[in-house]
Protein backbone atom coordinates (compact mmCIF):
# COMPACT_ATOMS: atom_id res chain seq x y z
CA UNK A 1 0.00 0.00 0.00
CA UNK A 2 1.18 3.24 -1.25
CA UNK A 3 1.20 6.27 1.64
CA UNK A 4 3.10 9.88 2.25
CA UNK A 5 4.93 10.36 5.07
CA UNK A 6 7.35 12.81 6.65
CA UNK A 7 11.12 10.92 7.77
CA UNK A 8 14.16 11.63 9.72
CA UNK A 9 16.80 9.29 8.67
CA UNK A 10 18.75 7.74 10.76
CA UNK A 11 21.02 5.55 9.57
CA UNK A 12 21.84 4.19 5.86
CA UNK A 13 24.19 0.70 5.57
CA UNK A 14 25.24 0.21 1.86
CA UNK A 15 23.70 -3.00 0.53
CA UNK A 16 24.92 -4.75 -2.77
CA UNK A 17 26.53 -2.53 -5.09
CA UNK A 18 23.85 -0.15 -5.79
CA UNK A 19 21.30 0.17 -3.27
CA UNK A 20 21.15 1.52 0.57
CA UNK A 21 18.98 0.17 3.74
CA UNK A 22 17.75 2.97 5.75
CA UNK A 23 16.47 2.87 9.51
CA UNK A 24 13.85 6.13 8.99
CA UNK A 25 12.11 7.38 11.67
CA UNK A 26 8.76 8.54 10.30
CA UNK A 27 5.42 10.69 11.32
CA UNK A 28 3.04 7.40 10.31
CA UNK A 29 4.51 4.26 11.15
CA UNK A 30 7.72 4.83 13.48
CA UNK A 31 10.92 3.36 13.00
CA UNK A 32 11.33 1.58 9.37
CA UNK A 33 13.83 -0.15 7.95
CA UNK A 34 13.68 0.75 4.11
CA UNK A 35 15.11 -0.98 0.82
CA UNK A 36 16.15 1.62 -2.32
CA UNK A 37 17.09 0.26 -4.75
CA UNK A 38 19.46 1.04 -7.31
CA UNK A 39 20.51 4.97 -5.58
CA UNK A 40 24.27 4.08 -5.31
CA UNK A 41 24.23 3.50 -9.33
CA UNK A 42 26.45 6.28 -11.38
CA UNK A 43 22.79 6.56 -13.47
CA UNK A 44 21.34 7.80 -10.36
CA UNK A 45 20.15 10.99 -10.98
CA UNK A 46 21.75 13.84 -9.31
CA UNK A 47 24.20 11.82 -6.67
CA UNK A 48 20.54 11.02 -4.73
CA UNK A 49 22.36 8.96 -2.15
CA UNK A 50 23.31 12.55 -0.86
CA UNK A 51 19.42 12.87 0.25
CA UNK A 52 19.38 9.62 2.34
CA UNK A 53 22.52 10.70 4.58
CA UNK A 54 22.30 10.35 8.23
CA UNK A 55 19.65 13.70 9.71
CA UNK A 56 18.21 14.16 6.30
CA UNK A 57 14.43 15.85 6.10
CA UNK A 58 12.54 13.70 3.66
CA UNK A 59 9.24 14.00 2.01
CA UNK A 60 8.62 10.06 1.49
CA UNK A 61 6.28 7.99 -0.94
CA UNK A 62 6.52 4.11 0.57
CA UNK A 63 5.17 0.80 0.08
CA UNK A 64 3.97 -0.39 3.53
CA UNK A 65 3.01 -3.76 3.94
CA UNK A 66 1.99 -5.15 7.33
CA UNK A 67 4.36 -7.48 8.58
CA UNK A 68 7.08 -7.06 6.04
CA UNK A 69 10.25 -6.46 8.35
CA UNK A 70 12.08 -4.32 5.25
CA UNK A 71 9.83 -2.31 3.17
CA UNK A 72 10.04 0.13 0.01
CA UNK A 73 10.56 3.51 -0.94
CA UNK A 74 9.39 4.59 -4.12
CA UNK A 75 9.95 8.31 -3.97
CA UNK A 76 11.88 10.67 -1.79
CA UNK A 77 11.79 14.55 -1.76
CA UNK A 78 14.05 16.80 0.51
CA UNK A 79 11.43 17.95 2.80
CA UNK A 80 13.97 20.77 4.19
CA UNK A 81 17.48 21.62 3.04
CA UNK A 82 19.72 22.30 5.17
CA UNK A 83 21.60 25.52 5.09
CA UNK A 84 24.29 25.49 7.63
CA UNK A 85 24.10 22.28 9.73
CA UNK A 86 26.39 20.16 7.05
CA UNK A 87 28.47 23.46 7.19
CA UNK A 88 29.05 23.89 10.61
CA UNK A 89 31.12 21.33 12.63
CA UNK A 90 29.25 21.88 16.22
CA UNK A 91 26.04 22.04 14.48
CA UNK A 92 26.74 18.86 12.58
CA UNK A 93 28.04 17.08 15.76
CA UNK A 94 24.75 18.11 17.87
CA UNK A 95 22.78 16.84 15.26
CA UNK A 96 24.62 13.23 14.85
CA UNK A 97 24.41 13.33 18.72
CA UNK A 98 20.55 13.84 18.59
CA UNK A 99 19.70 11.77 15.11
CA UNK A 100 22.04 8.66 17.63
CA UNK A 101 20.00 9.12 20.45
CA UNK A 102 17.21 8.46 18.67
CA UNK A 103 18.49 5.28 17.17
CA UNK A 104 19.40 4.14 20.13
CA UNK A 105 15.90 5.02 22.25
CA UNK A 106 13.01 4.70 19.76
CA UNK A 107 11.48 0.86 19.36
CA UNK A 108 10.97 0.28 15.37
CA UNK A 109 7.43 0.00 14.34
CA UNK A 110 5.54 2.43 16.71
CA UNK A 111 4.40 5.41 15.86
CA UNK A 112 5.19 8.43 17.59
CA UNK A 113 3.58 11.45 16.06
CA UNK A 114 4.44 13.83 19.16
CA UNK A 115 7.91 12.72 19.36
CA UNK A 116 8.52 13.03 15.23
CA UNK A 117 7.24 16.31 15.55
CA UNK A 118 9.45 17.35 18.09
CA UNK A 119 13.01 15.87 16.65
CA UNK A 120 11.63 17.52 12.76
CA UNK A 121 11.22 20.95 14.23
CA UNK A 122 14.16 20.67 16.73
CA UNK A 123 16.45 19.95 13.53
CA UNK A 124 15.36 22.64 11.44
CA UNK A 125 15.68 24.85 14.79
CA UNK A 126 19.39 24.32 14.69
CA UNK A 127 19.87 24.72 11.04
CA UNK A 128 18.34 28.12 11.27
CA UNK A 129 19.70 29.39 14.63
CA UNK A 130 23.02 31.09 14.76
CA UNK A 131 25.73 28.98 15.77
CA UNK A 132 26.32 30.90 18.69
CA UNK A 133 23.04 30.25 20.39
CA UNK A 134 23.77 26.33 19.85
CA UNK A 135 25.16 25.11 22.99
CA UNK A 136 22.25 24.08 24.75
CA UNK A 137 20.53 22.54 21.94
CA UNK A 138 22.09 18.55 23.10
CA UNK A 139 20.50 19.45 26.57
CA UNK A 140 17.08 20.30 25.29
CA UNK A 141 16.82 17.80 23.32
CA UNK A 142 17.89 14.79 25.30
CA UNK A 143 15.58 15.87 28.36
CA UNK A 144 12.40 16.38 26.06
CA UNK A 145 13.31 13.40 23.85
CA UNK A 146 13.17 11.30 27.15
CA UNK A 147 10.22 13.28 28.66
CA UNK A 148 8.13 12.25 25.49
CA UNK A 149 9.71 8.69 25.73
CA UNK A 150 8.18 8.23 29.61
CA UNK A 151 11.54 8.86 31.16
CA UNK A 152 11.28 12.29 33.40
CA UNK A 153 12.86 13.33 35.96
CA UNK A 154 10.27 14.29 39.09
CA UNK A 155 10.04 17.35 41.35
CA UNK A 156 11.93 20.46 41.62
CA UNK A 157 15.05 22.00 43.11
CA UNK A 158 14.40 24.19 46.33
CA UNK A 159 15.42 24.81 49.86
CA UNK A 160 13.96 21.87 51.01
CA UNK A 161 14.89 19.08 48.13
CA UNK A 162 18.17 20.88 46.37
CA UNK A 163 19.68 17.30 45.46
CA UNK A 164 19.33 15.18 42.60
CA UNK A 165 19.18 11.18 43.09
CA UNK A 166 19.83 9.37 39.34
CA UNK A 167 18.81 6.27 40.87
CA UNK A 168 15.21 7.77 41.88
CA UNK A 169 14.79 10.09 38.52
CA UNK A 170 14.12 12.78 41.35
CA UNK A 171 14.89 16.25 43.33
CA UNK A 172 15.49 14.82 46.98
CA UNK A 173 16.03 16.61 50.51
CA UNK A 174 18.89 14.28 50.77
CA UNK A 175 22.10 13.73 49.22
CA UNK A 176 22.37 10.58 46.33
CA UNK A 177 23.58 7.89 47.48
CA UNK A 178 25.50 6.37 44.64
CA UNK A 179 27.38 8.95 42.00
CA UNK A 180 27.84 10.41 39.80
CA UNK A 181 26.72 13.21 41.80
CA UNK A 182 25.90 17.03 40.57
CA UNK A 183 27.21 20.07 42.23
CA UNK A 184 24.92 22.78 43.61
CA UNK A 185 25.46 24.83 40.89
CA UNK A 186 24.75 22.25 38.29
CA UNK A 187 21.50 20.90 39.87
CA UNK A 188 20.21 24.59 39.75
CA UNK A 189 20.96 24.45 36.57
CA UNK A 190 19.66 21.54 35.54
CA UNK A 191 16.37 22.60 37.46
CA UNK A 192 16.11 25.49 34.94
CA UNK A 193 16.21 23.74 31.80
CA UNK A 194 13.92 20.92 32.87
CA UNK A 195 11.03 23.75 33.70
CA UNK A 196 11.93 25.67 30.73
CA UNK A 197 9.48 24.44 27.40
CA UNK A 198 10.56 27.16 24.67
CA UNK A 199 13.74 26.72 22.90
CA UNK A 200 14.19 30.22 23.12
CA UNK A 201 14.34 30.36 26.59
CA UNK A 202 16.51 27.45 26.41
CA UNK A 203 19.36 29.50 24.80
CA UNK A 204 19.26 32.17 27.38
CA UNK A 205 20.30 29.91 30.13
CA UNK A 206 23.99 30.47 30.33
CA UNK A 207 26.23 26.92 31.16
CA UNK A 208 30.10 27.21 30.67
CA UNK A 209 31.65 24.22 28.83
CA UNK A 210 32.22 22.38 31.86
CA UNK A 211 28.87 22.63 33.04
CA UNK A 212 27.13 21.20 29.49
CA UNK A 213 29.45 18.11 29.59
CA UNK A 214 29.04 16.85 32.84
CA UNK A 215 25.02 17.48 32.68
CA UNK A 216 24.78 15.26 29.55
CA UNK A 217 26.87 12.96 31.29
CA UNK A 218 24.57 12.66 34.22
CA UNK A 219 21.54 12.62 31.82
CA UNK A 220 22.97 9.42 29.80
CA UNK A 221 23.72 8.28 33.00
CA UNK A 222 20.55 8.23 34.43
CA UNK A 223 19.02 6.97 30.71
CA UNK A 224 21.31 4.09 31.37
CA UNK A 225 19.74 3.59 34.92
CA UNK A 226 16.11 3.29 33.46
CA UNK A 227 16.23 2.06 29.75
CA UNK A 228 18.33 -1.44 28.29
CA UNK A 229 18.13 0.05 25.10
CA UNK A 230 20.46 2.94 25.17
CA UNK A 231 23.97 1.46 24.95
CA UNK A 232 26.67 3.67 24.06
CA UNK A 233 26.75 6.98 22.33
CA UNK A 234 29.77 6.94 20.05
CA UNK A 235 29.25 10.54 19.23
CA UNK A 236 29.22 12.15 22.53
CA UNK A 237 33.35 12.67 22.58
CA UNK A 238 32.99 14.30 19.55
CA UNK A 239 30.45 16.58 20.75
CA UNK A 240 31.92 17.32 24.08
CA UNK A 241 35.43 18.21 22.16
CA UNK A 242 33.74 20.84 19.87
CA UNK A 243 31.31 22.18 22.06
CA UNK A 244 31.97 25.17 24.12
Amino acid sequence: MLQTTKGIVLRSVKYGETSLICTVFTSLHGVQSYMVQGVRSSKSKQQRAGLLQSGSLLDLVVDQKPQRNLQRIREYHAAHIYMTLHEEIIKNSIALFSIELLLRLLPEHAAMPELFEFSYEYLVLLDTTPLKDAGNFPLYFIIHCSRLLGYEIRGHYGPSTPFLDIAEGAFSAHPPAIIPYLTDEETRALNDMLNTENIQDIIKIELNAAIRSHLLDWYIEFLHRHTQHLGSIKSLSVLQAVLH
